[in-house]
């Protein structure tokens, strides 16, 4: 399969990108190259090889959730620009009406 300059510009349009004219030569050449490429790849024998989805092995690299129970109310609520009582205040964004 060969992609040309009008399925370069088939899939510009449905993509809704704007590529300039002198742009779509190297555009189709740099998409035929890696179609070849993989091309390449789907001639490997991969019968051997067990499915993955990570090339390295990685072992759980979180550490453990620690529950803290910090008192912060009234330090964060005083750089407020506006509070009432336990509460920010913000301006109303919808009417009564």
């Amino acid at each position: 399969m060969t992609i040309d300059i009008n399925q370069v510009r088939k899939v510009a349009l449905l993509a809704r990108l704007d590529i300039p004219a002198e742009q779509e030569e190297q555009l189709a050449s740099q998409l035929n190259s890696i179609l070849d490429y993989f091309d390449q790849l789907s001639q490997l024998d991969t019968d051997s090889v067990e499915p993955t989805t990570r090339a390295i092995d990685l072992s759980n690299i979180t550490r453990e959730d620690q529950q803290v129970n910090a008192d912060l109310r009234e330090e964060i609520l005083s750089q407020a620009p506006s509070r009432e009582g336990d509460f920010f205040s913000v301006p109303s964004i919808l009417s009564n009406d």
